[in-house]
């Protein structure tokens, strides 16, 4: 029973600052799922670190903590909200959650989004030829687009993985994957590359439109550097 004064007004500070945060004009998604996840997540523990501290005015702390909070949470969600509809507009596309996504041989650039990170994932076919790890020129003036982009988000983390079909030893996959990542991480300054080889398919490596899926390059944009994971697994 103690803590339900400070949830209530948790609760009632991420509403007033989700609502802040919720701007119009970010078209492509406005669903703002980490904007609300990290305001209540933020509200919650400002208002039980507020209602925890010793002296009077408990409720008053509490709602104090709460605001703090969620400003901090529903802060950091809003820049990975408004980053995912920046870049995918763009680079001429919305964002899209949807797992099948990945599975559509026409999709070349999928722009997609998760509570700790804006995942963007470009085909090879239009980023590299074949066996070759250069950025094709098309392909070089998106990822320069997203550079630009980024400057506005000084704060956010950048790792970048590279992917490939099962053709040849998954040594070779290793170092081509790691070599198409670092050009892609080398113009957005990214603080992680990854070659991924053959690991973690999309789909199973039995046909050519198959290993066409496969063969890919992942930038992550996190907000969040302990929120990083391992794209090769």
């Amino acid at each position: 029973m103690k803590y339900t004064k400070s949830i209530a007004v948790a609760s009632l500070a991420t509403l007033i600052l989700s609502g802040c945060y919720n701007q119009p004009g970010l078209t492509q998604d406005n669903s703002y799922n980490r904007t609300k996840t990290g305001a209540l997540a933020g509200a919650i523990a400002g208002a039980v670190a507020g209602y925890n501290t010793k002296g009077h005015h408990k409720n008053r702390r509490a709602a104090i903590g709460a605001l703090a909070g969620a400003a901090l949470g529903g802060g950091a969600g809003y820049m990975l909200d408004r980053q995912a509809n920046e870049i995918a507009q763009a680079l001429g596309t919305g964002v899209d959650n949807d797992p099948l996504a990945v599975l559509d041989p026409n999709r070349n650039i999928i722009v997609s989004k998760t509570d700790d990170y804006v995942k963007l994932m470009f085909r090879d076919r239009m980023m590299f030829a074949t066996n070759a790890s250069t950025l094709q020129p098309s392909a070089r003036a998106k990822i320069q687009t997203v550079a630009r982009l980024l400057t506005n988000y000084p704060q956010t983390v950048v790792a970048v993985a590279g992917f490939t079909d099962n053709r040849g030893s998954y040594e070779y996959n290793q170092r081509l994957s790691k070599a198409r990542a670092s050009s892609v991480a080398n113009i957005l300054g990214a603080s992680s590359t990854k070659g991924c080889s053959y690991a973690k398919p999309i789909a199973p490596n039995t046909s050519p439109s198959n290993m066409a899926l496969n063969r890919r390059v992942e930038v992550y944009l996190f907000a969040d550097p302990n929120n990083m994971i391992d794209p090769c697994i």
